[in-house]
This record gives structure tokens, C-alpha cells and sequence, in this order.
């Protein structure tokens, strides 16, 4: 997960309009990993708009390949529901 965080703080960017009105929160997405590792299914659960639904849906699609979930010796999708921050810091 470490490697993973990294990648979101290289590749997610602070949407323009956001930063300008001073937007901070969170945005709650959905997502599976399939058996072959890719990406599948990215939802917003609850967003913040001003563009950091599209900006934090855009970073988790275009994240490298994960190693998928392993049930009895074999791979299987995963289901995550992860929180993704944006901080004026």
C-alpha cells in the first residue's frame, strides 16, 4: 500500500476549480480488482465535486496493474472502497 499511496500523491491532481474556491475533503470511491489485476468498476460513493470526483476516478483507473486477491491458490476480484483526500496543504 505504500507504493500505492505514493502513486496517488504523483498522479492526482487538485482540480483548478477546487483549489480556487478552497475546497478540502474527502472522496469516497468504489472499485474492483479483477483476477488479472486491472481495474474495474470505479464508482464515487460520495463525492465532493469541483472536480475531485473525476480528478480521484481518473488516478485510480490509471493506476498500475495490483496484485490480485488470492482465494485457494487462485486469484480472485476484490472489491475496495477507499477514501481519497484533498488537502489545501
Amino acid at each position: 500500500m505504500e507504493g500505492f499511496a505514493k502513486y496517488l500523491r504523483d498522479a492526482l491532481q487538485y482540480p483548478a476549480e477546487a483549489y480556487d474556491k478552497h475546497i478540502a475533503g474527502k472522496v469516497y470511491l468504489s472499485f474492483v480488482i479483477q483476477e488479472d489485476g486491472s481495474v474495474a468498476d470505479v464508482m464515487v460513493v460520495r463525492g465532493l465535486g469541483y472536480g475531485c470526483d473525476e480528478a480521484a476516478v481518473k488516478a485510480i483507473r490509471n493506476s498500475p496493474a495490483w496484485v490480485p486477491g488470492i482465494q485457494n491458490g487462485k486469484a480472485v476480484r476484490v472489491k475496495y472502497n477507499l477514501p481519497i483526500s484533498f488537502s489545501m496543504q
